[in-house]
């Protein structure tokens, strides 16, 4: 049983090629402009009077591949093989449907203000460190279990996964800019503190 695990993809914007006739001292040159795919070692400044902030954007970007691993955990106890329980089957088709429509806006944002999809990785950004973040041990071990034995990993496992996505709206919620994003955290605290809680009690903890 193969299952994708996170991969962030990151693209390149193309360069300026300058153009010079040879033998002559009239030369031609073109420069080309940010995109909003920049590459994620690359330095972006916030515009001045933007209504968004530099947490704003580290908040989608460090959400989206949250959000990504949550939707894998999901899917693998969807699939039938795990032979997941009913409780565990509800809770992960809401949460695939929760947080599907979240990474389509946080995706959108990063675009519309020309932002990167990953984070500066030359700062010192690691993705697997995030709050919350399984390893890939972890979720290969998951794909492993079956009944009973994959429900408590899975939910064990999402819990940890909650707690950590809980952190960072918070976070945001104190240094955030955006309207937008500081209307998703609020969104995100609710609706993942519910589920954490609902899971807590199917553990008995």
């Amino acid at each position: 049983m193969k299952y994708r695990h996170l991969a962030i993809i990151v693209t390149v914007s193309v360069a300026a090629v300058g153009l010079a006739a040879c033998g002559s001292d009239d030369a031609a040159s073109t420069s080309s402009s940010p995109t909003p795919e920049q590459t994620s070692n690359e330095v972006v400044s916030i515009p001045d009077g933007a209504a968004f902030n530099a947490a704003d954007v580290e908040f989608a970007q460090g959400m989206i591949p949250h959000h990504e691993q949550a939707i894998e955990m999901a899917e693998i106890a969807l699939d039938p093989t795990v032979e997941a329980g009913p409780a565990v089957r509800d809770l992960a088709t809401r949460i695939k449907g929760a947080q599907d429509p979240e990474i389509e806006s946080m995706t959108a944002w990063l675009t519309a203000w020309g932002q990167p999809m990953q984070m500066n990785s030359s700062e010192g950004h690691d993705m697997s460190a995030m709050d919350g973040m399984m390893s890939v041990e972890e979720m290969d071990s998951l794909g492993m279990m079956n009944g009973a034995d994959f429900d408590t990993m899975w939910m064990q496992m999402m819990v940890r996964h909650h707690e950590g996505a809980i952190a960072m709206a918070q976070t945001v919620k104190v240094a955030g800019s955006s309207a937008e994003v500081l209307s998703l955290a609020d969104q995100v605290i609710a609706g993942q503190q519910a589920e954490l809680t609902e899971m807590q009690t199917l553990l008995g903890s």
